[in-house]
């Protein structure tokens, strides 16, 4: 199968998930609050977990239509997890938009958030299947893996000693369970084995940690007019990092004291934005200077090494799985995700 079919059939796929991203009509619930969950959902988005849900289910046999309802119910609690973060880190944009509480209010987000969250289970008990009981199982746990792992991202925002270790820990809850969420409801609900299920999810985990540390690795390399935010931002933030935690690691001398400067001094890293947002001549000093640290000390080719280690690790689970056109379109997906450019 080429490349242009297989992106097609994604394609298809993503638009089958769309169709059912309704949030109930007028009437049912307050105007501000429907429309800031409909602002939320028109933002746009590659539908990645919900194109999982569906292509894990047809790989085991299943049928995209069947696992349908499952499929939005991921993207809906996706969204949840997106507007919550958003609060947290006092984001102002969302996909080039304002995002939920700069557009209305804090207390409106947080309500978007929640009624994405009761928007999702709803949307989840449609799917017609025999296995209800697992489906809300492995779905609630998802749901509270992505929590702890947030929890931990703030919890970590606060110390300088995080280790590398502690990072996967919490990218493995707070990106990785979300994708093998995904990737194990498709099987549950197409009907697969135990054993086709788990290797399921461990292709969802492992393609979870892949795509995390390429996301960290773009913020740095990505060229700005592929990458669509601040390229630098992970630094500027000092946002707890493969990359920043490998360096505290690795460096010494005065490369370690740029790095314990920029896990440190929160006045240095206002400096790198002005009100409006743009990066200042002593952020991008700043950013420039921590990316030699990185080129310099090999973090670079070390997250590079990882993302391949990765991907290769999650690809060798689908080798347990039926050999078919879903399945191929599956590995070319998690490629895609994980050479992406922005």
């Amino acid at each position: 199968m080429t490349r242009d079919a297989d992106r097609h059939r994604i394609e298809a796929l993503r638009r089958m998930t769309e169709r059912r991203l309704r949030i109930p009509p007028s009437g049912v619930l307050a105007r501000d609050l429907r429309e800031g969950c409909r602002y939320m959902l028109a933002g746009g988005g590659k539908r990645i977990r919900s194109t999982l849900v569906l292509l894990s289910c047809q790989t085991v046999g299943g049928t995209a239509g069947a696992a349908a309802d499952a499929a939005a119910a991921v993207e809906l609690m996706h969204n949840f997890t997106l507007v919550h973060d958003d609060v947290m880190d006092n984001a102002e944009e969302r996909r080039g938009r304002p995002t939920v509480h700069r557009k209305w209010d804090l207390n409106s987000a947080l309500l978007v958030g929640d009624v994405l969250l009761g928007a999702a289970y709803e949307r989840l008990m449609r799917t017609r299947t025999p296995s209800h009981r697992a489906l809300v199982r492995v779905f609630t746990r998802g749901l509270l893996d992505v929590c702890d792992g947030q929890a931990l991202d703030l919890e970590f925002a606060r110390r300088t000693d995080v280790s590398v270790r502690e990072y996967f820990r919490m990218i493995g809850k707070k990106t990785g369970c979300l994708i093998a969420t995904a990737t194990e409801l498709g099987g549950i609900i197409g009907g697969g084995t135990q054993a086709e299920i788990r290797a399921l999810r461990l292709f969802g985990l492992r393609l979870g940690r892949a795509f995390q540390i390429q996301d960290d690795l773009l913020d740095v390399v990505a060229d700005p007019r592929d990458f669509g935010k601040t390229v630098g931002g992970d630094i500027l933030e000092g946002k707890r990092t493969f990359l920043l935690l490998t360096a505290r690691e690795r460096t010494r001398g005065s490369d370690r004291s740029r790095i314990e400067q920029v896990l440190r001094s929160e006045a240095a890293r206002r400096k790198g934005k002005d009100a409006a947002g743009r990066v200042t001549r002593e952020g991008r000093g700043l950013v420039d200077a921590v990316r030699e640290i990185y080129d310099r000390n090999g973090v670079l080719d070390d997250a590079r090494r990882l993302v391949r280690r990765n991907t290769a690790e999650a690809l060798r689970q689908l080798g347990s799985l039926r050999n078919n056109v879903a399945r191929r379109s599956l590995a070319r997906l998690a490629e895609d995700l994980v050479t992406r450019a922005s």
